[in-house]
């Protein structure tokens, strides 16, 4: 079995990290806005492992920078999906063009 190096890991990051980017500028639904932002955060706790395994393999520094990100975005998606849904409820939409109502 091949052990994916440092490399092969980041590349898969940056790959999560770009299609995050993509997902988030170019769709116009806030769905799916929010789970862009998801894998941005996925590709940012993949670096932290990534770095912690081959940089400090006997610490767990990495880890514990990862655990708290799923943690602060667990608590982001929820008040993101309260905040649809209760836009969902006043407008019958979440697409984010129609949304120019909550500037004022």
């Amino acid at each position: 079995m091949i052990t994916p190096g440092l490399y092969h890991i980041l590349f898969i990051s940056t790959a999560l990290f770009f299609i995050g980017m993509y997902g988030f500028f170019a769709r116009k639904n806030l769905i799916t806005m929010l789970m862009s932002i998801e894998l941005i955060l996925n590709s940012v706790n993949l670096n932290f492992i990534a770095f912690n395994k081959y940089l400090w393999p006997g610490r767990l520094d990495g880890v514990f920078f990862t655990i708290f990100i799923i943690a602060i975005a667990a608590a982001e998606a929820a008040v993101a999906i309260a905040i649809i849904i209760n836009l969902y409820r006043s407008h019958k939409s979440i697409d984010v063009e129609q949304t120019e109502e909550m500037k004022y």
